[in-house]
């Protein structure tokens, strides 16, 4: 966790929707902390400054430094509220963190090797990514940045799923899953592309995917 992750914020005294309208035109997001057995506590910050450390996709999965006044607090990015198609941060959730205490946060998956895998590479197949990223649970100094999905050994029609992703020492999934069970949903998949059959020698390139 190279990367480190600070934003100023005051005390917030007047609440209420009227309020946080108020505050919202005036280019500041309301905001919450909470947890570590504290009482929650109101917060401001600056709109501009949010969006500017949230095009860094690893403030999702960071713990944050926050700066209020004489006093900082660590903290990780528990929700926050866009709205529905402007640009605009509606609300901000922090949760402190505790060095003792394990996380529940959701992580992004990287997913590498896809070009070069045995599905694509050797049979023109489309690699199809489910989820975007996990839920996980860990102490603060095991949280990583990301969690890599090597797909390069997954063939023609075979899927991985959660209980099959490498976790990093020290991270659990968040929610027991039994290996082929319900819950054990699929993160990645390879199959013919639009649906079409396997020929002899097919060589088309895998759909770049998003």
């Amino acid at each position: 966790m190279s990367v480190t992750f600070e934003l100023k914020a005051e005390p917030r005294g007047d609440l209420g929707k009227g309020a946080s309208r108020r505050l919202r035109r005036a280019g500041k997001v309301p905001a919450i902390l909470y947890g570590g057995g504290q009482d929650p506590q109101p917060l401001i910050l600056n709109h501009l400054d949010v969006l500017n450390q949230l095009k860094n996709e690893a403030v999702y999965s960071h713990v944050l430094t926050l700066n209020l006044g004489d006093r900082t607090e660590s903290v990780v990015l528990r929700d926050l509220q866009r709205h529905p198609f402007k640009p605009t941060i509606l609300h901000l959730d922090f949760l402190r963190v505790s060095a003792d205490r394990k996380l529940r946060v959701h992580v992004p998956l990287h997913f590498v090797n896809e070009d070069t895998s045995r599905g694509v590479k050797q049979h023109g197949g489309v690699v199809s990514r489910a989820l975007i990223d996990i839920e996980i649970t860990c102490l603060p100094k095991d949280l990583p940045e990301f969690i890599a999905v090597d797909v390069v050994n997954l063939g023609m029609n075979e899927s991985l799923h959660l209980t099959q992703i490498p976790l990093p020492t020290g991270v659990e999934l968040a929610d027991k899953i039994a290996p082929g069970s319900d819950q054990d949903a699929i993160v990645v998949s390879i199959h013919h592309a639009h649906g079409g059959e396997e020929g002899p020698g097919t060589t088309a390139p895998a759909t770049p995917t998003a």
